[in-house]
């Protein structure tokens, strides 16, 4: 579908006005606006239309979503020397540094240091534990979602089942490493390290990138309303 087929056929979808969910649960609204604009389920994470990624968004949800994840040669220490030292108790009884990353030092110490080039994950006794190149972020995020094509509905529930109103159409294109600094400051992109004590190894489940779905557009340089 292109770009202009999308306007054509949003531009009904949004004078229907509220319109039944398709499907119970979280994933309804996504499948609800795919049925309307005659998308159907595929292998594909996400359809995509003319390059970018279409997205449907509840108005009142603030949903956490994960753009990313990257750990290739970012270790300062090594990954199982990290969980040891910095790890605490999992729910499964193994150490794991599983920590959501915060300007400010968490129970053990660590925190994330946002400087003009790069990012890290730092104790405060100084030791440096992670580091990630603010240039290679942004080419890693525009690698995974060149473009995002947003679409925002009101939610009302009628006898349980939830309908929407999709209202608003956006398509998002293009970033940039001080973009990126200035949203890991305002705590809006968030740092997940998901990773364990597998006995001679860490075991790494990838360092996610992750954000709410109404932080989506400061994440993006070049906005336009459809």
């Amino acid at each position: 579908m292109t770009i202009k087929e999308f306007i054509r056929k949003f531009k009904d979808i949004k004078a229907k006005g509220f319109i039944q969910s398709t499907r119970k649960g979280p994933t309804g609204i996504g499948h609800t606006l795919e049925t309307h604009l005659e998308i159907f389920e595929n292998n594909e994470a996400h359809p995509d239309i003319d390059g970018a990624e279409l997205k449907a968004h509840r108005t009142k949800g603030n949903s956490l979503i994960t753009l990313f994840t990257f750990n290739r040669k970012v270790w300062k220490i090594p990954p199982l020397n990290a969980v040891k030292k910095y790890g605490s108790l999992d729910k499964d009884g193994r150490q794991g540094l599983y920590y959501t990353m915060s300007l400010r030092p968490n129970s053990v110490g660590l925190f994330l240091d946002v400087q003009k080039t790069e990012i890290s994950v730092r104790h405060i006794s100084g030791e440096v534990v992670a580091t990630w190149q603010l240039q290679v972020i942004a080419d890693r995020f525009l690698q995974k979602m060149p473009a995002l094509l947003l679409v925002s509905a009101f939610t009302e529930e009628r006898d349980d089942i939830e309908y929407f109103h999709f209202y608003r159409a956006q398509l998002m294109k293009g970033t940039s490493p001080e973009l990126l600094a200035n949203q890991f400051r305002e705590e809006n992109i968030l740092v997940d390290l998901r990773l364990h004590d597998k006995g001679t190894m860490a075991r790494n489940h990838g360092t996610g990138f992750r954000t709410y779905e109404d932080k989506l557009p400061l994440l993006f340089q070049n906005i336009t309303d459809l």
